[in-house]
């Protein structure tokens, strides 16, 4: 069961509670997740299957949960955020749906740190989503793209229920992606 805006989980000190799972609280990025994004954004596997946004510093990681994460709250009322163990709300990693130029609607996106991955704690939060997305944005479809290379991402897009559409190029990217796609 998921849970929206439990009014028992008031907002949370880094950032607006947003829901909750059995494991996981995702609440909005604020420039105090900063040190978390830069550890985030630099971690091996963001790096390789994601990309290097350039982030080395803490003042780099607060411009882009300014004018990326908060941005798209504001503009969509959605976005990536973060994603924290209910237990102590350390953040693990990060979940959200994202609005990108070349795709016909959001895309869900998820990454988390090393040390998280593969506890199970990307299809908790990737399910929570598609059913936030469905049930309270009232989203009819949901995209996720991925690296051909990036078997960990295509099997959790597959086991939320996306489904392989086509190979696609993004406008600026060097690389081709795999285009899911999921209608709710």
């Amino acid at each position: 069961m998921f849970l929206w805006g439990n009014k028992n989980l008031l907002s949370m000190p880094d950032g607006e509670f947003i829901l909750e799972t059995e494991r996981l609280l995702l609440q909005k990025f604020t420039p105090a997740h900063a040190g978390f994004v830069l550890q985030l954004l630099n971690s091996p596997a963001y790096l390789k299957y994601i990309g290097d946004k350039g982030i080395r510093t803490e003042t780099d990681a607060r411009k882009y949960i300014i004018g990326g994460p908060m941005l798209a709250m504001e503009q969509y009322g959605y976005g990536f955020s973060v994603a924290c163990l209910k237990n102590g709300q350390i953040p693990i990693g990060g979940c959200g749906l994202i609005n990108r130029e070349g795709l016909s609607g959001p895309d869900i996106g998820f990454a988390f740190l090393p040390e998280y991955i593969g506890k199970g704690y990307g299809f908790e939060i990737a399910s929570a989503t598609l059913d936030y997305a469905k049930h309270e944005l009232q989203l009819r479809k949901v995209l996720g793209i991925t690296l051909p290379t990036n078997l960990p991402s295509i099997s959790l897009l597959k086991k939320i229920g996306l489904e392989y559409e086509q190979m696609l190029r993004l406008p600026g990217d060097k690389q081709e992606v795999m285009l899911f796609g999921k209608q709710l």
